[in-house]
């Protein structure tokens, strides 16, 4: 078998079932499998997995057991070559996998000396906006201070926590790949033990790409195929947010080099500050919706309350600024590649974008970068 993909899911039902239906398309010309691994969820994951996709293998554990701990037990169960570790609020194009595996080959027969550790892809938002971490380098405790503080956008010279060093649409060598989508041979993840089950949140996938790192492999951006994460960074830039930041990065520290006093002084200023900025930031206006234009070779009507336009072609599109427009694809008449291309060429601050999945009715996506998602149910 060429290739397990392991979910991990944790109460995002409707996000896992698209998620599934997506890698499910990408694996049709490969020989594959789906393993998803269920935290026990209080929603009704494993019910849907059960009557939607009997086919495909369901763990469902006693507790949650966290990211590491969860996606290992998948990867003990993996009977594939290679490994993709997906996160379920995730969508994967139809040649995702296809042209992964066939990067993994062909660097291999190019330079047949190199050690190919975990490959990731591009990565981008519910908007259609890039996801920097994407690609990433080893965060020092230098190169932490400037992701946390911003520096990275004021000049390369710091950017070297989003490896600035290559485009968006530039494949190449990185140190660190985001967990979000990995693909590895399922041999290396055995050999450096899988993810790490010490780790605390945002420094598991650091230290799997570290690993790897240590092991004399490199790891690879490959940007010609592009998955949507919805989520993004969607932990909101507070207190919590910094403190386990900061806890994250002491455990990597303390793992491969030591402890570093002067991160800690930082952090606990970056801590600070940014508790005052959440305090003092103003609430977010609500983002109110004028025109919806349906993609649909079916005339898809969904009665949403407001003037619904219906397109069957995407060269049909045409974007009046002046309005704030919701787009939403019919996914049983384009594909998930089809739709990733339109985000990826149309992205603009008056447009945001909702897929369709007519197996349970409902609108799924997210408005940006640190949205949490959005799931409109409709009626039957």
């Amino acid at each position: 078998m060429q290739l397990s993909v392991i979910i991990l899911n944790y109460n995002v039902r409707f996000f896992l079932e698209q998620c599934v239906l997506s890698v499910q398309k990408a694996l049709e010309n490969i020989d594959g499998e789906i393993i998803v691994i269920d935290n026990k969820s209080s929603d009704d994951s494993c019910a849907m997995m059960k009557e939607l996709f009997p086919n495909v293998k369901l763990i469902q554990n006693k507790e949650n057991l966290g990211f590491p701990k969860g996606n290992n037990i998948g990867v003990a169960q993996a009977k594939g070559d290679y490994i993709c570790i997906l996160n379920p609020d995730t969508v994967v194009a139809e040649d995702t996998f296809v042209k992964i595996l066939n990067f993994v080959t062909m660097r291999a027969v190019e330079v047949p000396n190199s050690e190919i550790g975990i490959v990731g892809c591009k990565l981008i938002d519910g908007t259609g906006n890039f996801l920097p971490e994407s690609k990433r380098g080893v965060p020092t405790p230098w190169v932490a201070f400037t992701k946390i503080f911003g520096l990275y956008k004021i000049s390369n010279v710091f950017g070297k926590y989003y490896a600035q060093y290559l485009t968006e649409n530039q494949s190449g060598k990185v140190d660190i790949l985001v967990g979000a989508f990995m693909v590895i041979k399922r041999e290396l993840y055995n050999e450096i033990r899988g993810f790490d089950e010490n780790c605390f949140m945002y420094s598991d996938d650091i230290d799997l790409s570290y690993m790897a790192l240590k092991k004399g492999k490199s790891n690879y951006y490959f940007h010609e195929t592009t998955v949507i994460h919805y989520k993004g960074e969607s932990t909101i830039r507070d207190e919590k947010y910094m403190k386990r930041f900061q806890e994250a990065m002491n455990f990597f520290y303390s793992k491969h080099f030591k402890k570093s006093d002067v991160f800690d002084f930082f952090m606990k200023i970056g801590v600070f500050v940014f508790s005052f900025i959440k305090k003092n930031q103003s609430k977010e206006i609500k983002r109110t919706i004028d025109e919806y234009i349906i993609f649909s070779k079916n005339s898809l009507q969904l009665d949403l309350n407001k003037k619904e336009t219906i397109l069957n072609d995407f060269s049909e599109f045409k974007n009046n600024v002046d309005l704030n427009i919701e787009i939403i694809f019919d996914t049983k008449s384009f594909n998930y590649k089809e739709i990733i291309d339109f985000m990826n060429s149309n992205k603009s601050k008056n447009l945001t974008f909702k897929n369709y999945i007519s197996n349970s009715n409902y609108l799924i996506g997210s408005n940006n970068s640190i949205d949490r998602g959005e799931i409109i149910t409709l009626k039957n």
